[in-house]
């Protein structure tokens, strides 16, 4: 048998020798880096060449790389987490500022309520005031009583009655506006002698006769208990007293009784 170089199996050819393979690696290893790029690819490569127990099998290649994105990536997470609590924070605040604004605007709007309460109930006290003053009665003389009737008859009155009342009264007593209204005469009366006649805001109309001064002007308006003169004996007068007349008109012969007229006024007489 002659002995020569060894023939290959037909069909199959020789993996390439380690050393080849091994070559080829570093190669690899060398190109990657040269580009910059460090992988764990090269790893493999001593691995294979040092039956697994080299320090490049060791994965510190990776290792490195991982902390080098997992660092990136934290830090990335932190700032994310910082900018989404600066937005918390900020919207916190924008919350809190438009409570605070909400409650002012309440609170404001519960004073100006307030206010216009307070106002609006002077008013209508003013005004009840106002109508309290216009529609109160008194007596034309204060703690006095009636002497002489209303319809009384005898020779001193033109027309045959009394058309009036009388209060007594000492000359010089004060004697008052029965009711708020306007003086339409103030003077002499003739037979009613020193007199004032009032119009008041109902329409009716009041007379006060015999006084001796008086105190008062046509045109001017009077209040219920102002004073618009004093009691005497002036004109057809057997003495000193207040003749009151209570008229549904402005002329003579209007009379209406003054007792029912006052006491409908709520004066008691």
């Amino acid at each position: 048998m002659a002995f020569g170089s060894r023939t290959a199996a037909p069909g199959k050819h020789r993996g390439s020798s380690r050393l080849s393979r091994k070559t080829a690696g570093y190669a690899g290893i060398a190109a990657l880096a040269t580009t910059g790029v460090v992988a764990t690819i090269a790893a493999p490569a001593f691995a294979a060449d040092n039956n697994g127990h080299s320090a490049e099998d060791t994965g510190q290649n990776s290792i490195v790389v991982a902390d080098g994105l997992q660092a990136d990536l934290q830090d990335q997470v932190d700032s994310q987490q910082r900018a989404a609590e600066a937005i918390a924070v900020q919207a916190q605040a924008e919350a809190d500022a438009k409570q605070r604004a909400a409650e002012a605007k309440r609170t404001a709007e519960a004073a100006e309520a307030k206010a216009k309460s307070e106002r609006d109930a002077a008013e209508r006290a003013a005004r009840d005031e106002e109508r309290k003053r216009l529609n109160a009665y008194v007596a034309p003389i204060t703690g006095s009583y009636v002497s002489t009737n209303y319809g009384a008859g005898g020779g001193m009155w033109a027309s045959g009655s009394h058309t009036g009342i009388d209060f007594h009264a000492d000359s010089g007593t004060t004697v008052h506006a029965v009711g708020a209204g306007t003086i339409v005469e103030a003077g002499w009366g003739g037979a009613y002698g020193n007199n004032v006649v009032i119009r008041h805001n109902d329409g009716t109309y009041t007379q006060y006769g015999h006084m001796s001064s008086l105190s008062v002007s046509v045109g001017q308006t009077v209040g219920a208990g102002e004073q618009i003169g004093l009691s005497g004996n002036t004109g057809n007068s057997s003495g000193a007293h207040l003749h009151f007349e209570a008229r549904s008109g402005a002329t003579y012969g209007t009379d209406i009784n003054p007792l029912a007229y006052l006491r409908s006024h709520g004066v008691d007489v």
